[in-house]
């Protein structure tokens, strides 16, 4: 069980939720950012892996609980605010983000558009078996 003040000390936003920066532990490239209710920070809490709020599926989830691409809690933080959490991830398989890139930042803004500068490691099909539309 969690202490309740662990979950009072964050400042839920006006649909009960906080925003989370997902870092890798080692290169602390940002992997994605996801929202949380406070059942998922309850989750994650407890067993040691990130579990998120799906915004789009209205639902708590488990990272990596179709893909296999769980992430490692190594370290959490809040802000002085306490209205966002750090997460320090060991992410497994390398890939983070829905589309199999590394992380979900990869498009830069260059030359006046947004352009892929990270490779895809495994197509969404190679992950899920088809194109995943249902991601945070």
């Amino acid at each position: 069980m969690v202490d309740q003040a662990v979950l009072e000390a964050v400042k839920w936003n006006e649909n009960g939720l906080v925003c989370a920066v997902v870092q890798d532990k080692d290169s602390l490239q940002v992997l994605m950012v996801a929202w949380l209710n406070a059942e998922a920070l309850q989750e994650t809490l407890l067993t040691g892996f990130a579990h998120y709020y799906s915004r789009s599926r209205q639902k708590q989830w488990l990272k990596g609980e179709e893909s296999g691409h769980k992430q490692k809690i190594h370290a959490i933080r809040l802000d002085c605010d306490g209205d966002a959490l750090v997460f320090l991830v060991e992410q497994e398989g390398g890939i983070a983000c829905h589309t199999g890139h590394q992380s979900c930042f990869y498009r830069c803004y260059q030359q006046g558009q947004w352009m892929e500068t990270e490779k895809v490691i495994k197509t969404e099909t190679d992950i899920y078996g088809r194109a995943d539309s249902h991601h945070v």
